[in-house]
């Protein structure tokens, strides 16, 4: 038998409409990368947020320490194709190929990585705990 709508949990939301929730979250989070806003980037992730790369695990405050110095900016960032959200109760994977442009200390850098961010659920909100990012191998 089908649950009835009306008698759901309060903070139950159909998968589908989680999935849009999340593709908007990180489209708007993308939004403020660019924007080069490191307040506005925090306003997405958790406060022991990580990020793996080839480098290691990198805490991601030093990332929003280096967007909020100015010597770390973004001049695009872009999913090319669709992205893979799979949602698991309270957390929920998303992985994208995504490329962007950066600066680090005046110089440039175009990435295309593939990308997996795992987003945890607080409150009313979904906000990313990992990021981890592979270089695309080239042809």
């Amino acid at each position: 038998m089908a649950a009835d709508p009306a008698h759901q949990h309060p903070n139950t939301v159909p998968p589908h409409d989680v999935s849009q929730e999340l593709l908007d979250r990180a489209a708007s989070w993308a939004e403020a990368i660019v924007a080069n806003d490191a307040d506005r980037i925090a306003a997405f992730v958790t406060d022991d947020w990580v990020i793996v790369s080839e480098s290691g695990i990198s805490p991601g405050t030093t990332f929003l320490s280096l967007v909020a110095s100015g010597e770390l900016t973004h001049s695009a960032m872009a999913a090319v194709g669709p992205t893979r959200v799979r949602v698991l109760g309270t957390t929920a994977l998303l992985t994208a190929r995504v490329t962007n442009t950066a600066h680090y200390r005046g110089r440039r850098f175009d990435a295309d990585e593939w990308t997996t961010d795992v987003f945890v659920r607080r409150g009313d909100t979904w906000l990313c705990a990992l990021t981890q990012y592979t270089a695309v191998a080239k042809p």
